[in-house]
C-alpha cells in the first residue's frame, strides 16, 4: 500500500494492501478501494463509493456515492481473466454510476477520456472506448466494446449496442435504442433511433465556422438524397466542394472506416 501523506482517508474507508492514493486524494467515508486501484492527484471518492479491479482513476476526477468503478465485466465468457479499466483526468462520475473492466477477447481495457460527466445510474460496459468531454445522461448505458468519441452527448435512459462506433461531436436523444454506428455530428432520436439531422447546436456551441457548418448541412444533404448505397455516396462527397471541409472529411472517414456494423442512415 502507497498513501501520500498529504492524502485524506476517513477511518471508516477500506483502503486495501496494494493501493496507491496520490496526493492531495480524499477517500470519504464507508468507501472501498482494492489493492490493485491507483487514485492520481486531488482524486475524490465521496462517500460509499467503491473502486476495485485493476484500475487507474485520473487527477481530479470526482466519484460520488454508490458508484462502483472497476468491477468485473457482465459478460458470461469473462473468465476471471487481470484486466483494466482506465479512467481520466477530471471527471465527474455520479451517484451509482458502473464501469467495468474489459474481457480478454475485447482487448482487455476499458478506457475512459478526460473531462466527462457521467450523471446518476449511467453504465460503461466492458472494452468500451470513451473520448474527451461525453455526457452520459442518467441512465444511459453503453454496451461492450463500443467507441464513443469526444464530445458525444447521449441522452438519459438511452441505450448503445454492442460494437457500435459513435462519432465525434453526435448527440443521442432521451430514451433512444442506438443499434448502428452514428456518423460525427449526428443527430439520432427515436425509441429505435433514426438520424434525423445534425447536432447543430453543439456545432454552434463549440463555435465552428458557419462555412463548415453550411459544408455539413450539404454533406448531409447529399448524404441523405443522393443515389447509390450510402458508403458509395460517401465516396462520392469526398471528391466533392463540401468535402475540402475537415469536417465534411471526418464523416467521410468514419463511413468508409473499419465496422461491424451498419450505419443509421437518414430518413
Amino acid at each position: 500500500m502507497s498513501i501520500d501523506a498529504s492524502a485524506n482517508i476517513h477511518p471508516s474507508a477500506v483502503v486495501e494492501d496494494g493501493a496507491v492514493i496520490g496526493p492531495d486524494c480524499r477517500v470519504g467515508p464507508f468507501c472501498v478501494v482494492g489493492e490493485d486501484v491507483t487514485l492520481a492527484r486531488g482524486v475524490v471518492l465521496k462517500s460509499h463509493a467503491v473502486v476495485t479491479g485493476w484500475t487507474e482513476i485520473g487527477e481530479g476526477t470526482v466519484i460520488f456515492p454508490f458508484a462502483n468503478i472497476g468491477d468485473v465485466p457482465q459478460d458470461l465468457k469473462y473468465a476471471g481473466e487481470k484486466t483494466r479499466l482506465i479512467v481520466g483526468a477530471r471527471n465527474r462520475i455520479r451517484e451509482g454510476v458502473t464501469m467495468n473492466t474489459g474481457t480478454a477477447g475485447g482487448g482487455g481495457v476499458t478506457r475512459v477520456g478526460d473531462d466527462g460527466l457521467f450523471m446518476a445510474g449511467a453504465h460503461v460496459a466492458h472494452d468500451v472506448r470513451i473520448g474527451n468531454r461525453v455526457i452520459l445522461v442518467n441512465n444511459a448505458s453503453i454496451a461492450g466494446h463500443c467507441v464513443i468519441d469526444d464530445d458525444v452527448i447521449v441522452g438519459g435512459l438511452s441505450g448503445v449496442h454492442q460494437w457500435v462506433r459513435i462519432g465525434r461531436g453526435a448527440i443521442i436523444g432521451a430514451v433512444t435504442m442506438v443499434t448502428n454506428d452514428v456518423i460525427p455530428y449526428g443527430l439520432v432520436q427515436g425509441p429505435r433511433g433514426g438520424l434525423d439531422g445534425l447536432n447543430l447546436v453543439g456545432l454552434k456551441r463549440r463555435g465552428v465556422d458557419r462555412a463548415d457548418i453550411t459544408a455539413l448541412r450539404a454533406a448531409f444533404q447529399a448524404l441523405a438524397q443522393g443515389e447509390g448505397a450510402f458508403q458509395d455516396r460517401a465516396r462520392r462527397l469526398a471528391e466533392s466542394e463540401e468535402g475540402g471541409s475537415p469536417y465534411v472529411r471526418e464523416i467521410v472517414d468514419f463511413v468508409l472506416g473499419d465496422t461491424d456494423r451498419s450505419y443509421l442512415t437518414p430518413g
